[in-house]
């Protein structure tokens, strides 16, 4: 986007075009998530009088199917940057001081001068020190395992936890997840946590909350992974998903004067200026929201400002995301205890149910579906579903609460009949509140 407005510009990569999400984050998770289903699928077809025989699945054949999507997404990417007049340059870069860079490349070292510089390094799998702590992988690892994993043990409760926990046993794993905390998905809506936890079960992932791994010692028979609470799990694989920090060692940070916090995040101010004005930075690195299109957001703004018109601005309000567990979760705007800690009354609106398809299909797989409202102001302000094609529902309930949309308007929308979808939209009764 810049080098269309006229800028000159040079980008350094250290790996392959894309980041994380299109290598070993949002695209090939995604894919995977697919292939997980159709284990499922497999199975609901019965109930509708498909006869489908033994499936077998082919682990080789998906991971190389999936490199090859890969791989053209990174010349596509190669391409637009191209065709655009920027200037790539592969290799590991580092900040010498405001204004110049330092790229160590197959070649040699080559330095830049430039009189912006825009730092998206993105974030990186942590996994915290513990005895047999070299045994376990991260989710980087998770889409080349050789061989595949029958026993896969996953650490951790956030997003990316549930979901390999969810894709791996929709692929044959025996999946055990372990969360030292309450409930997964701290941070999502309350109700939403409790679903999803009941759904996964279901679906026989064995999760085990408020357990912690205490050490991990390599046996002839697997890893043997000792709990806090005792017990010993063995698994082929250890996948630890604890968390994400900000990609930020040897990049020349410190050297170039830019402050950071003490997690690693580099500071910026409301147009993502670094403390160094000539340096900028967007995305996971300054640990805002962990999501690709806000970091796409950021930066589309950061081109507005240094080479257009600077009318560009990013809200953080209302951002949907989805979340790609087996079933999958898709929410925007406030949870219920959010809502109540910013608004003077909030009503609630909450339906469960079993979907049309599994009337035939004999699967117990349930959905939610919530809405948060602004009491005062008849405005919604909290839409969760956990469900079939969760995040692809959310999307466009997310246009309607960016523009402003009352538990009125959603009342006298006609809903799409038969869909899950409808449901948000013919919700009439209020959930009692407790005294």
């Amino acid at each position: 986007m810049a080098a269309q407005r006229g800028a000159c510009v040079m980008l350094a990569e250290a790996a392959a075009l894309g980041g994380t999400c299109v290598n070993l984050g949002c695209i090939p998770k995604k894919l995977y998530s697919y292939a997980a289903h159709f284990a499922d699928d497999f199975r609901d077809a019965a109930g509708f009088g498909w006869h489908v025989g033994d499936p077998r699945f082919d682990w080789p054949v998906l991971k190389a199917n999936r490199a090859a999507e890969i791989a053209r997404l990174n010349g596509i990417c190669g391409n637009l940057l191209v065709n655009a007049g920027v200037q790539i340059v592969t290799g590991w870069a580092t900040l010498l001081d405001a204004k110049t860079v330092q790229v160590r490349t197959a070649a040699g070292v080559e330095r830049f001068s430039a009189r912006h510089i825009l730092v998206c390094t993105g974030g990186r799998a942590h996994v915290p020190q513990f005895p047999g702590s070299e045994n376990v992988l991260t989710s980087d690892s998770m889409f080349d395992l050789e061989p595949f994993p029958r026993r896969l043990l996953v650490v951790g409760g956030g997003y990316i936890a549930c979901e390999f926990a969810s894709i791996f046993n929709g692929l044959g794993s025996t999946v055990t997840q372990i969360y030292r905390g309450e409930q997964v998905l701290r941070g999502f809506d309350d109700d939403v946590r409790r679903f999803v936890a009941q759904e996964v079960r279901k679906h026989g992932v064995d999760l085990r909350t408020q357990r912690d791994i205490v050490a991990i010692e390599k046996l002839p028979a697997g890893l043997a992974a000792t709990l806090s609470d005792g017990t010993t799990v063995v698994a082929d694989t250890v996948l630890y998903a604890t968390g994400r920090v900000p990609n930020v060692a040897n990049v020349g940070l410190d050297t170039a004067g830019v402050r950071m916090r003490k997690d690693g995040a580099i500071v910026v101010d409301e147009h993502y200026q670094t403390s160094v004005p000539s340096i900028h930075a967007a995305g996971d690195v300054t640990s805002r929201m962990q999501l690709t299109p806000v970091a796409l957001g950021e930066a589309m703004v950061i081109v507005d400002r240094l080479f257009g018109a600077a009318t560009r601005a990013m809200s953080y309000d209302f951002i949907p995301t989805a979340v790609f567990t087996h079933p999958n979760i898709g929410t925007v705007g406030f949870s219920e205890a959010e809502a109540r800690s910013c608004f003077e009354e909030v009503t609630i609106f909450r339906s469960e149910f079993r979907a049309l398809k599994h009337t035939l299909s004999g699967s117990g797989e349930r959905t939610l579906m919530k809405l948060v409202v602004d009491t005062a102001t008849d405005r919604v302000v909290g839409l969760h579903m956990v469900g079939r094609d969760a995040g692809e529902i959310v999307q466009g309930f997310a246009v309607a609460m960016k523009a402003g949309a009352t538990k009125a308007i959603f009342d006298s929308t006609i809903g799409i009949h038969p869909t899950a979808a409808e449901e948000f939209v013919t919700m009439r009764e209020p959930v009692a509140q407790v005294a």
